[in-house]
């Protein structure tokens, strides 16, 4: 059975920034500098993460939370410029409840290395938030029953950038049942942010020649994140 999508959405966040700054204008603050350090510090973003997550609750909503340790929601940064999302929890996943924490989540955060990102700067997600038996493929029911979630946990964000790994995640956010290998390499856009689509970690231990290719799809986010943020990022190169 199917839930309503979480009721807190990122209007409420705006709302709820908009008041803080008219407060602060009534006691004699003003300005485009006072604005701007209210946004950064009231953590507005985090706290409607945390909504999103209480409303998913202890998930019973499909058959995966039968098998599944824990849910999988997700980990980094609210105010993060880019969101990357991946399929579903693996193992490492479901024991310690965070994405990307395996082999296949050691070469993600390579990858971000290699474009001058840490975890920390980013959001890290699954469009399924738990492991699906034997880590097989998940159903299009699970998918449709958590991605209601997964598109209010971008919406709260609001990054300029969202990567995909892995033809799940792609095809999920888009729409579309293309493969990965038509989808990868070339921006698309979801919701009015840039989507860039390429290969999932897990695939590229399994075929390290694709490497080169999500190395060339990588460093086009490097330059489109440089260019909508105006901030600096180091290009350190593939591994």
């Amino acid at each position: 059975m199917h839930s309503n999508p979480p009721s807190y959405t990122v209007h409420d966040a705006i709302a709820a920034i908009r008041n803080l700054i008219e407060d602060a204008q009534r006691n004699g603050c003003a300005g485009e500098t006072m604005s701007t350090a209210l946004i950064q510090s009231t953590g507005v973003r985090g706290d409607v993460l945390q909504s999103i997550r209480e409303s998913l609750g202890d998930c019973t909503r499909c058959i995966l939370s039968k098998g599944r340790k824990q849910i999988v929601f997700g980990v980094g940064n609210p105010d993060a410029d880019l969101v990357v999302v991946g399929e579903a929890p693996g193992r490492d996943e479901d024991i310690q409840g965070e994405p990307f924490v395996g082999k296949a989540g050691q070469l993600l955060t390579d990858i971000l290395q290699a474009i001058g990102l840490s975890r920390q700067d980013v959001y890290i997600c699954n469009v399924v938030k738990c492991r699906p038996p034997e880590n097989r493929n998940p159903e299009i029911e699970e998918i449709e029953t958590c991605l209601p979630y997964l598109q209010k946990q971008i919406e709260a964000i609001a990054p300029k950038l969202i990567l995909t790994v892995g033809k799940f995640a792609a095809q999920t956010l888009l729409q579309t049942d293309r493969p990965i290998s038509k989808l990868r390499g070339c921006f698309v856009d979801y919701n009015g942010v840039p989507l860039m689509p390429t290969y999932h970690p897990a695939f590229l231990l399994r075929n390290p020649s694709a490497k080169k290719e999500v190395w060339e799809d990588v460093k086009q986010v490097h330059a489109r994140l440089s260019e909508l943020t105006g901030k600096t990022y180091s290009l350190k190169g593939a591994k």
